[in-house]
């Protein structure tokens, strides 16, 4: 049986990024040793787009208030992106320290929170 998802994200500088999960975000974690951090995150869950090719994967945190959220991390100092529209939800990106970008977005579609995987 399948009982979880690990998200590998890649990073120049991944001791700034775990630095990022811990310190502004405030994931709880757990060190897999040498200081390596493993970060516990929210419900999760999955989705398939048309692309042109394989391999690509993106992360997106979801919010029900994303204005409240923007507030938030940008008095945290973070920068963020202009509120882009699609049909599906709001988004931004913030950008982390080593480089990367991970987006946050109030969806406008059924999330699948909560349903029963057994």
């Amino acid at each position: 049986m399948i009982s979880g998802a690990h998200i590998v994200i890649q990073s120049k500088n991944p001791e700034a990024d775990r630095a990022f999960f811990r310190d502004v975000l405030g994931f709880a974690s757990v060190d897999a040793g040498h200081g390596w951090l493993v970060f516990a995150l929210p419900p999760s869950e999955a989705a398939f787009h048309p692309a042109a090719g394989n391999g690509s994967h993106e992360l997106y945190f979801l919010c029900d208030n994303l204005k409240a959220e923007m507030t938030a991390l940008t008095h945290k100092g973070i920068a963020l992106s202009a509120v882009h529209e699609e049909r599906w939800g709001s988004i931004v990106k913030m950008s982390l320290p080593g480089g990367g970008h991970i987006s946050l977005y109030q969806p406008r579609h059924p999330t699948a929170f909560g349903l029963n995987t057994d």
